[in-house]
């Protein structure tokens, strides 16, 4: 059961939430995107908040109570700079083969995420665009690499509720329900990114929102993998805690922040990620 539960989480996390993105991309325009910009910064406070003050400090608690050893924290330090590693690879090989496609590094391409299509892998959709070709092939490659970095993402989900007890119980709350919600959220974005093109490109609007959200089950795959994992032993959880902190550290700093704020540009989002880190704290208390 406690399996089925994760699967059932995860698939509304990492399916339906694509699966969001890539309709309201069908519907509305990309760059609609302020309430978007708004949700984002807000859900990147909110997982700061469960970084900081759940994941990473209950292996703390258990070296505290005498269950686990006083290097504990070192394993943390170490297991989050995995995690981040990790994340940051699959974004650079993904820009890596955007580059064989298109010319990345150029006057419309910066070398830095200084624009929402680099960021997010689509700058070459946008200059498939211009030149009015290709754009089916430029939505499948956008559906394969929000595919591939979807498993580490999962990996987060499951292991946050590695080390809940009666996890049929207790499934919406705690760490493991907050980040499937924020993972969510920030799906929607990587889902119309995949859609625009492929819609674009000629497919049926059914069919290439069936695609988008599919390109969401490997958060499945990866929500399994790291209960699993996180539930062999307390070093284990210490590892996958770990791990998940780091990764979901990058997804923060890497992609829902610049996102948020490429999407709209103001003071606003900064203040919905400060909102989002008291709401995230009183979750986390609470």
């Amino acid at each position: 059961m406690e399996y089925l539960a994760i699967i059932v989480i995860t698939f509304i996390s990492g399916v339906v939430g694509t699966g969001l993105g890539g309709l309201i991309g069908a519907i509305l325009r990309r760059d609609s995107s302020k309430i978007v910009s708004l949700l984002l910064s807000f859900a990147a406070g909110i997982m700061l908040a469960v970084v900081c003050f759940d994941l990473m400090s209950e292996p703390i608690e258990l070296m505290r109570s005498g269950e686990l050893p006083s290097y504990i924290p070192v394993i943390v330090v170490i297991a989050a700079a995995v995690g981040y590693a990790v994340v940051y690879l699959l974004n650079f090989a993904i820009d890596k083969k955007t580059n064989r496609e298109v010319k990345h590094i150029d006057k419309d391409h910066p070398a830095t995420a200084d624009d929402l299509d680099e960021l997010i892998h689509a700058d070459h959709f946008e200059t498939h665009k211009r030149a009015n070709k290709n754009l089916f092939v430029a939505g499948l490659v956008m559906m394969s690499a929000i595919a591939l970095h979807n498993l580490p993402e999962g990996m987060v989900i499951g292991a946050s509720y590695a080390g809940v007890k009666n996890l049929t119980a207790n499934l919406f709350s705690g760490s493991g329900f907050i980040m499937a919600i924020v993972i969510g959220l920030h799906n929607i974005p990587e889902g119309m990114a995949v859609s625009v093109p492929l819609i674009s490109g000629g497919m049926g609007k059914t069919k290439a929102i069936s695609l988008t959200a599919f390109s969401g089950l490997p958060t499945v795959f990866g929500a399994l993998l790291g209960y699993a994992l996180g539930g062999i032993n307390s070093i284990m959880l210490v590892l996958s805690l770990g791990f998940a902190s780091g990764a979901m550290l990058y997804v923060v700093f890497g992609e829902l922040l610049p996102e948020a704020i490429l999407m709209w540009k103001s003071k606003l989002p900064a203040l919905s990620v400060f909102a989002g880190v008291l709401v995230g704290f009183l979750i986390v208390l609470f």
